[in-house]
């Protein structure tokens, strides 16, 4: 027996500093809200109005789930919190408009170290002013504090969302036609993937994340940091506005353009894809730094193209400009076609083929051409 009593703040766990931490992140979350959102902060479970589905014809439910990885290293390191809220959310709401559906909730967690309120209410700061740039509720989280498991300044954090799609509006391979336009539409920056690739290159290079990078025109922390772009809003405006002229969209992030595209589009259809594009300065800086092959660099990073809309040919100008009107660069950069398949393998240096992706027997996907 121990000599001492044993409490649980002894062990290590500040049910207090949770408390505090739920007082400060109140009015973020408030702002974060939504007509159907039943309650408040606090309940056991979060409620949303599902009435409205009614109006619905044959509605479908949407869901996804994410975190930000690694990325979280480099907020700790920068002692900045804010932010890598927004990612979470871009990062689990995009993959929903995936499909067409509007998101219509979401709910947190997050897991410590140490509960440090005032870092947990910046972190659900950001999750917050995500969720109002996606249209979303935040209908609840949880904090949980995990001493001797994570380090006192060491934390993760994960998400999961709900949409809803008209059955007979959902947006995918079975809407792809010949002749489709692929359009990229332009990141933010790195995002929320390749960050493991990209802390071994600054390590291996012996930089700090509080370096002054000219070409960045920032630190390069400061650089990594930039919040993810929630695309949800302005597509699902795309959607309505072209009445049916979107046929597939897909959520650049793990595995890159070529093979996030490959899962959006049907069985033996290809689409060739140019690199027509400038790469952003952070891309060409990891891959200089670090002597980064182009082909690792294309299955990591999004190289400057966060989404891509499938879009009918004749449609393809208006979606443009309807994108560019949000504030999103939105170019052509390739046509889809339905014929005979494409060779499998690459015929040129330059050319990379992918042929589905994450278990999908989607279409092939040749990318040719250098970057500008």
């Amino acid at each position: 027996m121990t000599d001492q009593p044993i409490t649980y703040a002894s062990a290590g766990v500040d049910v207090h500093a949770g408390d505090r931490a739920v007082e400060l992140m109140k009015e973020s979350v408030r702002r974060a809200q939504r007509p159907e959102v039943l309650g408040g902060l606090g309940g056991f479970a979060g409620m949303f109005d599902a009435s409205a589905l009614r109006g619905m014809r044959a509605p479908v439910l949407a869901t996804s789930t994410d975190g930000v990885g690694t990325k979280v290293a480099i907020a700790q390191a920068m002692d900045v919190h804010d932010t890598i809220g927004q990612d979470l959310v871009g990062m689990v709401v995009d993959d929903i408009v995936v499909s067409g559906a509007e998101p219509l909730f979401m709910t947190d967690y997050i897991a410590c170290g140490q509960v440090v309120p005032e870092r947990i209410a910046a972190i659900v700061s950001g999750i917050a002013r995500g969720c109002e740039l996606a249209g979303v509720a935040l209908v609840g989280g949880e904090t949980a504090e995990h001493p001797g498991l994570l380090d006192p300044d060491e934390y993760d954090l994960a998400g999961a969302a709900t949409g809803v799609v008209e059955r007979d509006e959902v947006l995918g391979p079975q809407r792809v036609r010949s002749g489709d336009v692929v359009l990229a539409l332009a990141s933010s920056g790195l995002h929320s993937n390749g960050y493991s690739l990209v802390r071994r290159v600054v390590e291996a290079a012996g930089w700090g994340w509080e370096r002054e990078v000219p070409e960045l025109g920032r630190t390069l922390g400061e650089e990594c940091l930039e919040p993810t772009r929630i695309y949800s809003l302005p597509l699902l405006s795309l959607i309505r506005a072209l009445d049916g002229g979107v046929h597939a969209l897909s959520h650049v992030t793990g595995g890159g353009l070529a093979a996030n595209l490959a899962r959006v589009l049907p069985a033996g259809a290809t689409a060739t894809i140019e690199r027509c594009w400038q790469l952003p300065p952070v891309f060409t800086l990891v891959r200089e730094l670090g002597r980064v092959p182009l082909a690792d660099l294309e299955q990591t990073l999004n190289m400057g193209v966060g989404f891509v809309a499938v879009v009918d040919a004749e449609l393809a100008g208006r979606a443009t400009s309807l994108l560019t009107d949000a504030k999103i660069d939105t170019w052509q950069i390739g046509t889809v076609d339905l014929g005979d398949p494409q060779p499998g393998q690459p015929d040129h240096d330059d050319v990379t083929v992918v042929q589905g992706a994450k278990g999908v027997d989607g279409g092939t996907v040749r990318v040719v051409g250098a970057y500008t």
